[in-house]
């Protein structure tokens, strides 16, 4: 990795027009993408902090991740490249792909959880 050439870090305008294409629930703030998910209660919590906790060790690219009751936040930096880079974009994008699936409205033979009943609801989905 080291002898790797330098990773292209996106300015400020460069990262609003990408999370504004390909990330819409993204934001930019103080040097990071972010994303809060909003859950049902804890045990979604913990769902939204083990999936991309998964997801961001097979990427081998780590988030800063702050957690409540009914909250997950996820924030991407390359702390490497001091800044935000594809690989950033690519987990972030991969990371909403995964929490924001609903198989349901799929239409396939998966149904996904109940969201009329309260016992099986852990994520609010936008």
């Amino acid at each position: 990795m080291s002898e790797r050439a330098k990773e292209k870090t996106y300015s400020e305008d460069e990262i609003a027009e990408r999370l504004a294409k390909d990330l819409p629930k993204w934001r930019y703030e103080n040097g990071w993408i972010r994303r809060k998910y909003k859950t049902n209660s804890w045990k979604g919590t913990l769902m939204v902090i083990n999936t991309v906790g998964h997801l961001a060790e097979a990427a081998w690219h780590h988030p800063d991740i702050a957690a409540s009751y009914a909250w997950v936040e996820v924030k991407l930096m390359n702390h490497a490249a001091k800044g935000v880079t594809d690989k950033d974009f690519e987990l972030a994008k991969k990371i909403e792909d995964v929490i924001q699936w609903q198989p349901g409205a799929e239409g396939g033979a998966l149904e996904g959880t109940p969201h009329a009943d309260q016992r099986f609801a852990y994520i609010k989905y936008d």
